[in-house]
Parts: structure tokens; C-alpha cells; sequence
């Protein structure tokens, strides 16, 4: 069993139990790890109640909202995690957004300021909290963000968000270069499609799903305890060497042509 005992990991994205950073956080908890969360603060504050009364069981010591289009909220949020933990051992990127009327229909009908907020909630925000976590790696770390074939290949009703999830695998690579002499590891990992509440924006997702477990050699799609024990691995030290990947953890779906 893989041993993150004495780690700190921060976990972004979870919005309920059928969360991909769910299937992460528990993993991450059941290998020992030390849990921060975060979540999208709203005027209601129903998502905080909602996702604290779901990872309450995990006993996060650090409990923190996060809207990642607000600059001074990253700030403050990596402030707080170095005055409470003093250094940061990973960081889990599960974050993407897409208006839903960028979906479907023409991809040359996409808004620019769809566009423009697609790339900025699932790409920049990469590239924003890396760069906020950088200067708390001071021991090294890992950084595991979600990706999707749909950014390398040519998926229905994915359109805008296709561009988004490009832009973030390119952003692995380049953020795989700049933090590897700092011993820091930056990973993707592109899972299969899950039903979660991200994904229900993309129309026929469940078209989807029912095509992957009629092709993919595992003929099923995957689950979020499995993505969880991937990103696990590429958190621990049996991943030592792997950066600047994406891991495929899909049933084998991407190596079929057909």
C-alpha cells in the first residue's frame, strides 16, 4: 500500500460525491496523507456546507474557499496553508468550467467571452495555483491535474472545452520543466468519462459512456477510486521519475481507432 504518511496535499474541486477530486481525496486520505480542501465560495454558502459535511470523514486540518478567477483569493489561500502547515508536498488540480451554450452546436459559434472563461477556470488556474504552491514545495512535490482525450482528439459536444484541456496538457509540460530542478513533479492524468457534475454539461454523456464500454479493451469505463489510485501513485515516491506526463486511465480507450 502506498504511504503518504507526513504529507501535506491540497485537494481543489470537489463539488459532491461523485467528484473525480472525491475519488482523489479519499485515496490521498487512505495512504496517510495530511488533507487540505477548498472549495467555490458562494453569496449562499452552499457549497461550503455542502462539500464540509462531505469530507468531514477525511478530517481535513485545512477547510478554505477558492474561487480561482480571484487572484487575492489564491494569495490568501496558499498564505493561510504556509501559516498552518508551513510547506506544501502536493497539490490536486480538478478544476474546469465551460458555459453550457459553448458545448454543443458550431464550435465557430463559441463566444469569446465563453472562450475567454473556459480557458481561464480549467487552464490558467493550473498555471495560477502552481505558481502560489511553488514557493511552499521547499521539500519538493507532486502536482496532479484531470484531463480528457477530448483535448488531443475530436469529441462531440466537447468544443470549447476540448481547447481548454489542450491548453492545460501543455501547461503540464512547460510547468514540468520550470519546477524540476526544485524537485517538483507536474502530472495529468486523462480519465475516462465519469458521470459528475462537470460533465453533465456536455451533451449525451452518457451517449459517451455507453461508446467506451462498447470499445475500450476493459470494455467498461473507470471510476473515481481508480483515478484516485493513479493520481495516489504519481503523489508518491514510487512516481519519482515521472513528470511532465499524461497517464491514460481510461479502460484503454485511447489506443483504439475504432
Amino acid at each position: 500500500m502506498l504511504n503518504l504518511t507526513g504529507k501535506n496535499a491540497l485537494v481543489t474541486g470537489i463539488a459532491n460525491n461523485r467528484s473525480i477530486a472525491w475519488g482523489i481525496a479519499q485515496q490521498l486520505h487512505k495512504a496517510g496523507a495530511n488533507l487540505g480542501v477548498t472549495y467555490l465560495p458562494d453569496d449562499k454558502g452552499r457549497f461550503e456546507k455542502k462539500v464540509a459535511e462531505l469530507v468531514k470523514p477525511l478530517e481535513p486540518s485545512i477547510f478554505l474557499p477558492c474561487n480561482v478567477q480571484d487572484d487575492a483569493q489564491i494569495q490568501a489561500t496558499f498564505e493561510e496553508i504556509g501559516k498552518q502547515w508551513g510547506k506544501l508536498d502536493i497539490l490536486i488540480h480538478c478544476l474546469a468550467f465551460a458555459n453550457k451554450e459553448d458545448l454543443s452546436g458550431d464550435f465557430s459559434n463559441t463566444s469569446r467571452q465563453g472562450f475567454s472563461q473556459a480557458l481561464d477556470i480549467s487552464t490558467y488556474s493550473l498555471i495560477g495555483l502552481a505558481g502560489a504552491a511553488k514557493p511552499l514545495m521547499t521539500e519538493g512535490g507532486s502536482i496532479v491535474t484531470l484531463t480528457y482525450v477530448g483535448g488531443v482528439k475530436v469529441i462531440p459536444n466537447y468544443n470549447v472545452m476540448g481547447i481548454a484541456k489542450a491548453g492545460l496538457e501543455m501547461s503540464v509540460r512547460y510547468l514540468a520543466s520550470e519546477l524540476g530542478p526544485q524537485n517538483i513533479r507536474v502530472n495529468g492524468i486523462s480519465a475516462g468519462p465519469i458521470r459528475t457534475l462537470a460533465s453533465s454539461g456536455v451533451g449525451g454523456i452518457l451517449d459517451m459512456i455507453h461508446h467506451v464500454e462498447k470499445v475500450a479493451p476493459l470494455r467498461r469505463t473507470v471510476t473515481q477510486l481508480e483515478v484516485g489510485n493513479a493520481a495516489t501513485f504519481l503523489c508518491s515516491d514510487l512516481a519519482s521519475g515521472i513528470t511532465g506526463q499524461i497517464l491514460y486511465v481510461d479502460a484503454g480507450y485511447e489506443i483504439m481507432g475504432m
